[in-house]
């Protein structure tokens, strides 16, 4: 049976939403100053983020400000600070979902790491710990650019569709080709599959569907539509088309191809956000899952 329709008001809201917090170190502006309950001063935000240059840090503050997220508050000339307003505070949840799915469905690269169990050191190899921030921008990653959650969204409520018909409904107003670059890089990043057939394909008329990846996005959109409608998230879990999807996390191996290999070692002792993002290299989307996600379309 196929899903009910959702008014697509709320999928603009959605896509607003992801694209607001879209652009690169906004994840990382919010998180540090809802890390404090106070406002920061310029010079606060600036110590904790070393590797944003000041006019990175002032773009970014200006962005988010005009996005009602955090207020800006001139005490004099010298001293201005920073807080997240109660609408910014209102979306960690959100961020906090996009860092959890980071954390369980992007790979993370093995690396040399000491444990020490019963007074006994041993260096064993697990997966690196990732920032929550960073984290959160490499789900963004997925997700946010032009149609690639209009496109999901629709693949949800439809079920299996082809190209086609997704366009149409979609993307009604632009061009047939239109669709085929976001849909080929959903492919590319293993959120939806080509469904099999068992038997030749008519050139056009070949369905795409889901991937558990992609169904394993339902806790951030459940987070976003709540966040974007003026909805409590308590009233999250009841979405009509993300509120009922219950997958297993997916299996942590092979390589993390959003960052460069590091080197040292480290203690596995938890640490809540560490002092910054790792160097970022041109990735590769194809190997930004763990394992084979296409799997049966559900």
């Amino acid at each position: 049976m196929a899903a009910a329709r959702v008014p697509s008001a709320e999928l603009a809201r959605v896509v607003e939403t992801l694209e607001m917090i879209a652009p690169r170190w906004s994840v990382w502006v919010l998180m540090t100053l809802a890390a404090d309950e106070q406002p920061l001063r310029y010079s606060d935000v600036r110590s904790r983020l070393p590797w944003l240059g000041d006019a990175q840090l002032t773009s970014r503050l200006r962005g988010l400000s005009e996005a009602g997220l955090v207020e800006r508050t001139a005490v004099t000339y010298r001293h201005v600070s920073y807080g997240l307003t109660d609408r910014g505070r209102a979306l960690l949840p959100t961020l906090h979902a996009l860092a959890a799915y980071g954390d369980e469905h992007l790979d993370k690269r093995l690396v040399d790491t000491t444990v020490t169990k019963d007074g006994k050191t041993t260096v064993v190899r697990l997966p690196e710990r990732i920032p929550a921030a960073q984290n959160a921008e490499d789900t963004l990653a997925l997700i946010a650019y032009k149609h690639a959650t209009t496109l999901l969204w629709t693949l949800r409520e439809r079920g299996p569709s082809t190209l086609s018909a997704l366009r149409k409904v979609a993307m009604p107003d632009l061009t047939a080709g239109a669709v085929h670059f976001p849909a080929n890089r959903l492919l590319e990043d293993r959120l939806i599959a080509r469904l099999a057939s068992g038997g030749f394909e008519k050139a056009g008329r070949e369905q795409v569907c889901l991937t558990d990846a992609a169904w394993a996005l339902a806790p951030v959109y459940r987070a976003v539509a709540a966040w974007a409608s003026g909805q409590p998230q308590s009233d999250a879990d009841d979405h009509p088309l993300w509120g009922t999807v219950q997958l297993p996390a997916a299996v942590r191996s092979g390589q993390w191809a959003a960052h460069q290999a590091r080197n040292s070692t480290r203690s596995t002792t938890a640490v809540a956000q560490p002092a910054g993002p790792m160097p970022v290299k041109a990735w590769r989307p194809a190997e930004l899952f763990s394992s084979a996600v296409s799997g049966p379309c559900r």
